[in-house]
């Protein structure tokens, strides 16, 4: 039975290297092509979400003003930040020889060689924006090492004492994770993986010990905003007996939500929910370790309850989309460790009114602010942005040298490919969708439409490809 008094807000979000595309501005050559993306004026636009004016007055919240230390009060802005897969790895891990090189440069297109600068441009944004709390939805380290996760939370505590909420659910590489290691010459040296107390116990000062309900069965619980939004943070990971990659909610969960919103509805809070791993079939290439095991339950339950919005990550990719079935739309946000480096802002106003948009970190701001002489932060947009072609390059080159094609064929196939999912990562295929199927070695991609997963994905892509995912707004 719906109880109809309950606004619910529902956040989940999608990530493909975690289940992990071209960032060009406006009048710029995207790299390795011809092609010059122009960016559509709100004017031009025909198609597509545009941005919105802002929420009529009797929607918008006023700003929240705290107590401080004495008698002076601080202006906290209602928005919330959300990130996801930020992949961090403690540098106290890595001597910054082969063995970690080798792995930078082959590891899904994260840029875990700037992961350190991408984090702290991040949190400097963050503290900046003031929202009213920063929620990470899990990967929060490459491969779950327990000191990559201290290093972590001693970065979070600045947002922390800077009065901003902070709120972490686990990802699948954050526990009991075998493959945590550290690197030092030519080695791999296994490290210590982090079991879930002590997940509880690091991120203590972030969601856990200040969580208004815990679930006994998993490392979900309810976070208070300062504007009395309950979040339902959803713990999807399994991690039992090593951690798997695949999502799923356990059963006894389940009990524990219904206790939880039915709380909610006495008190009348709005609640909005947040995983790591995909509600909805994000990709229909990437299900099955994308999207949450017997995920039309966890639909159907949140639905009973009006959840309208669901926010996630996982998959490394900006996308969302609404529920076949039921009032619910999901936003997948993408990895703040991959090209363009995006977080979420969700401004929130109730189940039905809402609006999210995206922001790119600016890692270059940060280096000029820090006097950081490294060439690759000096344009980081530009150099991420290639970083990442030249992953998808590589993953296209190695496949296509298996069939018979000429070498022209292939660096111009491998070219198409890599130039379309990154876009696709930043949420904005979109822009060359046009192009790209005009494109003679688009052709020849179609006849291995039925053999290549990667053909498979770029049509997928290009079906997808219909509006801008970095903004979605209600109503």
């Amino acid at each position: 039975m719906k109880k109809t008094k309950l606004l619910c807000l529902c956040v989940g979000m999608l990530a493909l290297g975690g289940c992990s595309r071209l960032q060009g501005q406006q009048g710029e050559p995207v790299a390795g092509s011809d092609i010059i993306i122009e960016r559509d004026t709100e004017e031009d636009r025909e198609e597509g979400p545009t941005a919105p004016d802002l929420p009529p007055e009797e929607t918008t919240i006023e700003a929240l003003h705290l107590p401080e230390l004495g008698t002076e009060t601080r202006t906290v802005n209602p928005e919330i930040v959300i990130a996801s897969d930020i992949h961090y790895l403690a540098k106290e891990l890595t001597d910054f020889g082969s063995a970690f090189q080798e792995m930078a440069e082959t590891e899904d297109g994260k840029m875990v060689s700037y992961v350190w600068e991408i984090t702290d441009a991040f949190l400097e944004e963050v503290i900046e924006r003031r929202p009213q709390v920063l929620i990470l939805a899990g990967d929060l380290t490459l491969n779950g090492e327990r000191v990559s996760q201290e290093v972590l939370a001693q970065q979070l505590q600045r947002v922390k004492d800077a009065g901003i909420g902070v709120a972490v659910i686990p990802g699948n590489h954050d526990i009991n994770n075998s493959k945590a290691c550290s690197f030092k010459g030519n080695d791999r040296i296994p490290a210590e993986p982090t079991s879930p107390e002590q997940f509880v116990k690091i991120y203590e000062n972030f969601g856990y010990g200040e969580a208004v309900s815990r679930d006994p069965a998993s490392l979900s619980y309810t976070y208070e905003l300062i504007d009395g939004t309950w979040l339902l943070m959803l713990d999807s990971c399994q991690y039992e007996k090593g951690a798997l990659v695949g999502g799923m909610i356990r059963n006894d969960t389940y009990q524990w939500i219904d206790k939880v919103m039915e709380d909610a509805w006495n008190e009348e809070r709005r609640v909005i929910a947040v995983s790591h791993h995909n509600l909805l079939d994000e990709s229909r290439i990437y299900e099955e370790d994308c999207t949450i095991e017997h995920a039309e339950e966890l639909e159907r339950k949140l639905d009973e309850w009006e959840v309208g919005l669901f926010l996630s990550g996982h998959l490394h990719v900006q996308h969302y989309k609404s529920s076949r079935r039921y009032k619910i739309d999901e936003i997948v946000t993408s990895a703040l460790s991959v090209s363009p480096c995006q977080y979420g802002v969700l401004q929130f106003f109730g189940p039905e009114n809402y609006f999210y948009s995206t922001e790119m970190t600016n890692v270059t701001d940060w280096a000029e602010r820090k006097g950081n002489p490294d060439r690759n932060l000096q344009d980081f947009d530009q150099y991420a942005d290639e970083f990442l072609q030249k992953f998808f390059y590589e993953k296209a080159r190695e496949e296509l040298e298996g069939k018979e094609l000429g070498p022209d064929e292939i660096r111009n196939m491998a070219e198409l490919y890599a130039m379309l999912n990154v876009q696709a990562v930043a949420g904005r295929a979109y822009e060359i969708r046009d192009y790209v199927m005009a494109a003679p070695y688009y052709e020849v991609w179609q006849e291995y439409e039925r053999t290549s997963i990667l053909a498979m994905y770029m049509n997928e892509i290009l079906e997808d490809a219909v509006v801008d995912y970095n903004e979605k707004r209600r109503p």
